[in-house]
């Protein structure tokens, strides 16, 4: 689930907050680090129960509809395929999935279904919605295709979903895209032969992905003036207490790989702190990081320092 530039913006804000508060804890904060990580899997699976509850949602109303006093023919007798979808009967019958759920409490849609509610009346608004519900009926494909619509159309780019997602956990904001990007892909994937093990990915890539984590994350906090002092002298006309603070932990991770990570080739790591920069600091600190880690690279290499094992790493 998590990329190893998702992992490196997460140490980013780790050290961040280290470096911030008053009491430094490195065990509290690795713990934190980790917290941090795992969590994007509830958002993952707090998307995918979304699609039930709004299945839910829509059930309510056709019964609500019925019982009318002045209903019409259509709510008297209104379209099932939403609630009937295959694809969210799939969901709601995986027993890992119910039992993950209930594990970690998941259940914020059962005392926010506000959210639910305002999502379903801009669904019912929607032409192709109502085109849906006309259909005699529906294959397996179909309904899939409907719910990514759903998905892609309505509910990734609903602004008051963004908002109460920022409300319940802010570190879910860096999440966001990346799990709507792996639930839609996952979604396009699944089947009834495949859905054990496509549905719920892993947090981490793998065992490596989890202590790379750590060890970035201690490497710069151990390593704070070994850091510092490979940084001075090498920032022309700027000192330290000058470079923006996220610029400076940016740089100190970037060069830790360098240091104590033998298997990341340096270009790698280069472009990787440039994307970080582009997103999480100023307009012009990717130029400015580009040109610092290019000299440290040089720098080190003279020195006989730069740590790295096996062709093409440097």
């Amino acid at each position: 689930m998590l990329t190893r530039r998702h992992i490196r913006v997460k140490v980013l804000q780790s050290i961040y907050a280290y470096n911030q508060s008053e009491n430094k804890d490195l065990e509290k904060q690795e713990k934190f680090l980790l917290y941090n990580m795992e969590q994007m899997q509830d958002l993952y699976l707090l998307m995918l129960q979304l699609l039930i509850a709004l299945r839910d949602q829509a059930e309510n109303y056709l019964l609500i509809s019925q019982k009318k006093h002045l209903a019409t023919d259509l709510e008297k007798k209104p379209s099932k395929l939403f609630i009937d979808n295959k694809l969210i009967s799939l969901l709601k019958s995986n027993e890992r999935f119910t039992d993950i759920i209930n594990k970690k409490k998941l259940n914020y849609w059962e005392n926010d279904s506000e959210y639910i509610t305002i999502i379903f009346n801009e669904l019912k608004e929607k032409e192709w919605y109502s085109s849906f519900l006309t259909k005699k009926g529906t294959t397996f494909l179909e309904d899939k295709d409907f719910i990514i619509k759903i998905f892609k159309e309505i509910i990734a780019p609903n602004e008051k979903l963004y908002e109460y997602l920022e409300d319940k956990r802010l570190t879910w904001l860096d999440d966001f895209p990346l799990v709507n990007t792996l639930l839609l892909k996952m979604l396009q994937k699944i089947s009834e032969k495949n859905i054990n093990y496509i549905l719920i990915p892993e947090v981490y890539k793998n065992k490596e992905d989890r202590e790379y984590a750590l060890q970035l994350f201690q490497k710069v906090i151990i390593n704070e003036d070994e850091l510092s002092e490979e940084i001075d002298g090498k920032t022309p006309n700027w000192d330290q207490e000058r470079i923006a603070e996220i610029d400076m932990i940016i740089l100190k991770m970037g060069i830790s790989e360098f240091l104590f990570f033998p298997f990341i080739p340096v270009r790698v790591t280069i472009n990787e702190y440039l994307e970080v920069s582009k997103e999480y600091s100023t307009p012009k600190s990717s130029s400015f990081i580009n040109g610092i880690l290019d000299k440290m690279v040089k720098d080190l290499t003279k020195e006989g320092k730069l740590n790295k094992i096996g062709r093409g790493l440097n």
